[in-house]
């Protein structure tokens, strides 16, 4: 999809898609921490700390903000990213014990949550998620990852989550 804005990307939805994407939005917005923004990234709708806050960017590309959550439609279902899981593994485990205890059925990657509908999917949980990580929490958190990184330690972050994937790995730790 090629929206630049949230409302056109919703616009661009099945009628029951958009009234998913748009309570899950709803619940993230109402619980999001000051520091973050929300807009358009990666093609999805994302929530992000600004390049005003964090000037380094994504990646250390001062042109991406960095990432926090997203949240997108997708051929097979709906899918929510946390990207605060990647090296924050206390809050990944935290989040899948609290889903558990929700009675909703999990399915979950690394850091993302896919589901077939908005039933499907514990909002309060999500709302809870989003509200437990402040952007000062964020960043601090981006910035510890990336110096173990820098440091070789790609292997621990993997195996605490700090990878998306093996793609986004370092070639010298595959």
């Amino acid at each position: 999809m090629t929206a630049s804005t949230v409302a056109q990307y919703l616009a661009a939805l099945p009628a029951d898609r958009r009234a998913a994407l748009s309570a899950v939005r709803k619940v993230i917005n109402e619980n999001l921490p000051d520091g973050y923004e929300e807009g358009m990234q990666f093609g999805m709708i994302g929530w992000y700390v600004p390049l005003s806050m964090y000037p380094a960017g994504y990646g250390e590309n001062p042109k991406v903000p960095l990432s926090f959550v997203a949240l997108a439609s997708q051929k097979s279902g709906m899918v929510l990213h946390f990207l605060c899981f990647y090296g924050h593994p206390t809050l990944s485990t935290w989040f899948t014990s609290e889903y558990k205890k929700s009675g909703k059925k999990l399915d979950m990657g690394k850091g993302c949550v896919r589901f077939k509908s908005l039933e499907d999917l514990a909002l309060d949980v999500v709302g809870r998620t989003v509200a437990r990580v402040s952007a000062e929490e964020h960043m601090a958190n981006y910035q510890a990852a990336r110096a173990l990184l820098g440091k070789g330690n790609s292997e621990i972050l993997r195996e605490q989550g700090g990878f998306a994937s093996e793609a986004a790995a370092p070639k010298r730790a595959r």
